[in-house]
């Protein structure tokens, strides 16, 4: 809470981007035909008469055409496309249209309604507490981490606080407010702080810049004062902030259970059983991980490969290394996260109030048995 008001996005943000003319106001039209007739410019070739009629803004349903060669991405349009241009007004008075996007809200819309559905069936009311944790969590970056990271604010400090809050919140709404789910809790902040200072360690001794995407440069580029190191720090634990919370809470859950099954192990006995079951756990969640990463810089991994460069120089390239470093140090805090969470919740079964505590346990395993049944 005190992070959240310390850091919390006061004032604008003033941008090349305010004034709206580095692109133009963004309006939706749609392809009302497309067909390939003799360039006027060149009457040998081709061009694809493009014509849209406008949706939205103050010129819309005007109807406006773009000529455009075949080798440009209208072999892509098909009549009835909902797209997105940009509008921008000239010196002379003329309206001029450029491409900037295809329309995917209808898709995505009915995608995100599959996938609740898919976890309501499975989880039942679980599932609803985590759908409502997953919209929080989007709420957390949207209001609080992107404005006050694009205000300045020491980007660390802000994925700190802001993986903190999303944790807090997710985690309760999806597993209850109940002990096990305050173990798990308090295990992912542990985890989270290892690799929060792991990350800030080899992304320092790496020598990295941030400025490893397009992004990083357009923003430099308007003007926008961001710490691209500070950003990249805050990227690392945010994305291994997720993997995280499904390693403690699975850690705990199996601590719980394991007490349910056998009342009279001693803590050793319980720890080492569930240990166990972390480390297959972890064998396959680091492969998962390291995978996630991979496949996210593979096309630029194809192009050193086309390029002919040879590993070493493709691992050691800062785009390739940020990856690299980004899973292992991933990997290591989940690693570290299963010894922590399973001695938490072993340290909390086996403590002088064993029998209060157990006797919750089972009252919240068995309202949540209950609920699961058909």
């Amino acid at each position: 809470m005190i992070g959240l008001i310390l850091l919390w996005p006061r004032g604008d943000v003033s941008s090349e981007l305010d004034t709206g003319s580095l692109f133009g106001d963004r309006v939706e039209a749609i392809i009302t035909g497309n067909s390939v007739e003799p360039c006027s410019y060149d009457p040998i070739a081709g061009c694809h008469l493009v014509t849209l009629q406008i949706l939205s803004g103050e010129n819309a349903r005007t109807d406006t055409s773009w000529e455009l060669p075949f080798d440009s991405a209208t072999r892509h349009f098909e009549t009835g496309d909902e797209i997105f241009v940009y509008e921008t007004t000239l010196a002379d008075g003329r309206v001029v249209y450029e491409f900037a996007d295809f329309q995917r809200g209808t898709t995505l819309w009915l995608l995100a309604l599959v996938f609740v559905v898919a976890v309501v069936l499975l989880a039942r009311w679980k599932g609803v507490g985590a759908i409502a944790g997953l919209v929080a969590s989007l709420l957390v970056l949207i209001v609080f981490m992107l404005p006050s990271l694009l205000r300045g604010n020491n980007a660390v400090a802000v994925a700190l606080v802001g993986s903190s809050v999303i944790a807090f919140v997710a985690l309760y709404l999806a597993h209850g407010l109940n002990i096990a789910t305050s173990v798990a809790l308090l295990s992912t902040f542990i985890s989270l702080a290892l690799i929060g200072l792991l990350s800030w360690v080899f992304v320092a001794g790496a020598n990295f810049t941030g400025f490893t995407e397009d992004s990083a440069f357009v923003l430099s580029a308007l003007g926008v004062q961001i710490d691209a190191r500070g950003l990249l720090l805050a990227g690392i634990m945010i994305g291994s902030l997720g993997v995280l919370d499904d390693v403690t809470v699975t850690q705990v859950s199996a601590v719980w259970e394991l007490r349910q099954l056998r009342p009279d192990a001693t803590r050793q006995e319980i720890y080492r059983s569930a240990v166990n079951i972390g480390r297959d756990h972890i064998s396959s969640t680091v492969n998962t991980l390291f995978l996630t990463y991979a496949g996210a810089a593979l096309p630029l991994m194809l192009l050193f490969a086309v390029a002919g460069q040879s590993v070493s120089a493709v691992s050691t390239s800062e785009v390739v290394a940020t990856e690299i470093v980004r899973s292992l140090v991933g990997s290591i805090g989940l690693v570290a996260s299963v010894p922590v969470s399973t001695w938490m919740a072993a340290r909390v079964l086996t403590s002088g109030s064993t029998a209060a505590v157990t006797e919750s346990a089972a009252a919240v395993l068995a309202v949540e048995r209950t609920n699961d049944l058909p």
